[in-house]
């Protein structure tokens, strides 16, 4: 075997074990490196040479996530249409993403301090925009800032995500909850 198609093989492995992890992190936040091993049919020892430790596969984790978050977005056209719209396409496309970056939005030290991911604030100022123009164009209240509507946006999709896992809330359900919530506020109106 070439020692490129071994540099390949090795390659296609780490992507099934992250996404292994991703899935069985997604389901039991606490799960121990053994258990990561075991969900990715690998030993202990291999999944220590991909991933020195809890930490690093984390920040491997979290680097999918905002791969996966960059290409939602794109995959949205944010700037096409109406903003409802498109934040309807946005929570639609980062849907199948949406169980990691729960996961993820509870890993502490991710967003603590100078090592902070600066895909992160990508995605925050990509999403902000957003709410920007949906707010210039009039169709979103403008009381509540784009920072604040973004982070609303990732805790809805977060407790989405939680509440599919746990049976609570149908799958195919996500996507209107989250998007009728945040765009319709709670607040009832009357009827003119």
């Amino acid at each position: 075997m070439s020692h490129m198609g071994y540099g390949c093989l090795m390659a296609v492995d780490r992507d099934h074990v992250l996404r292994s992890a991703a899935a069985l992190l997604t389901r039991k936040s606490t799960s121990t490196m053994d258990e990561v091993a075991k969900a990715a049919g690998i030993s202990r020892a291999t999944l220590h040479r991909h991933f020195a430790g809890r930490d690093a596969l984390v920040r491997a984790l979290e680097a999918l996530g905002i791969a996966e978050c960059e290409a939602a977005l794109d995959a949205a056209r944010l700037d096409e249409g109406s903003a409802s719209d498109a934040v309807r396409r946005l929570v639609r496309d980062i849907e199948p993403a949406a169980g990691l970056l729960a996961f993820l939005y509870t890993e502490n030290q991710l967003f603590e301090g100078e090592g902070q991911n600066e895909g992160w604030a990508r995605i925050d100022a990509r999403i902000a925009a957003l709410f920007r123009r949906g707010q210039q164009s009039g169709e979103f209240r403008i009381d509540l800032t784009p920072a604040w509507l973004t982070e609303a946006l990732y805790g809805l999709m977060a407790s989405g995500a939680w509440a599919v896992q746990e049976g609570r809330v149908a799958a195919n359900d996500f996507t209107h909850m989250i998007v009728e919530l945040l765009l319709g506020g709670a607040l009832r109106r009357e009827e003119p």
